[in-house]
């Protein structure tokens, strides 16, 4: 990289990089700045410390103002997003600046000022303003075949799980997982453009106090796919009486919000728990059989008393 270059400004935390994504991943990144601070006038480059299938700075652009430059992994990924962020055009999602996709780069709006949901303390406050922000929010896609299907996600990681001889009793809560969420795509069969990973990170404070979103997988599947994921984000390291409650609460909340009965809320939470656990076995992290237990058992307890699919 040479000295010239107005990414000089940014310090690159080239461990954290080779850390999660490997040293050949370094390469890229080191040259995608040179090419697109070049490329679409891009300058005042600030890493994110932030990490999962992409790099993020944030960054000025001449045309656009303040924005995020995303130089992502998975190609699919960010072609999924960009197409997603299209779709929705703004509105209550960021806005897509430009876009490489053949080399998985991407530049988006930046939220400002960008503070997190997970900032509110309140939980029922939380809790209103998730509903209030994806209630109605989902649409139609123009071409549901560019995109993953939500159980499509779920029956490609109960395969994989299958071939993991080393996390038996996962794969079979996996394995239960896919039966019950094949139960609730018959009952909930809508073909909306779904975010795919709605929760508290993805949620950020913008203009005149109002929460836009970022980051979306884009993913096919009735609307009600988009709420699980929600709540895992409001899990504790404790699963004492007191968190007990707190998961009742919120199901019981999600629930007559939404008007879905509180058995398919923890059924969802059951299938989107399972699902975490696996992909983190395929990202070489632990699982926590713990988590998927507790919700397994949540969710038992009232199907013990319920008798709808």
């Amino acid at each position: 990289m040479s000295e010239g270059t107005k990414i000089m400004t940014c310090r690159i935390d080239k461990d954290k990089i080779i850390i999660h994504f490997g040293a050949g991943f370094l390469n890229k990144v080191l040259t995608d700045l040179e090419r697109y601070a070049e490329m679409w006038n891009l300058s005042n480059f600030e890493q994110i410390d932030y990490y999962s299938v992409n790099c993020i700075f944030k960054c000025v652009s001449h045309k656009h103002g303040l924005s995020i430059l995303k130089i992502g992994s998975d190609f699919k990924e960010a072609e999924n997003e960009y197409n997603i962020l299209q779709e929705y055009g703004g509105t209550r999602f960021c806005r897509v600046y430009e876009a490489d996709i053949s080399k998985g780069v991407l530049l988006t709006e930046c939220i400002v000022p960008g503070t997190q949901l997970r900032a509110e303390s309140n939980l029922d406050k939380r809790l209103d303003l998730f509903y209030e922000l994806s209630s109605k929010l989902h649409i139609k896609p123009a071409s549901k075949e560019i995109y993953p299907t939500y159980i499509g996600w779920v029956s490609r990681i109960t395969k994989y799980m299958g071939e993991r001889k080393d996390y038996e009793v996962l794969y079979n809560k996996m394995s239960y997982a896919e039966r019950i969420c094949r139960s609730l795509c018959g009952k909930y069969p809508g073909e909306m453009l779904l975010h795919g990973d709605l929760h508290h990170d993805n949620i950020l404070l913008g203009e005149n106090n109002s929460y836009r979103i970022i980051d979306p997988k884009g993913v096919i599947g009735d609307a009600v796919f988009d709420i699980p994921r929600f709540i895992l984000n409001e899990f504790d390291d404790v699963f004492d009486e007191g968190f007990r409650k707190k998961y009742i609460h919120i199901t019981q909340t999600l629930s007559g919000k939404f008007n879905i009965p509180e058995y398919d809320i923890r059924r969802l939470t059951y299938v989107e728990m399972c699902m975490a656990h696996c992909w983190n076995v395929e990202n070489g992290q632990k699982p926590s059989i713990d988590e998927v237990l507790f919700t397994e058992n949540l969710m038992n307890e009232m199907g013990d008393a319920y008798d709808g699919n």
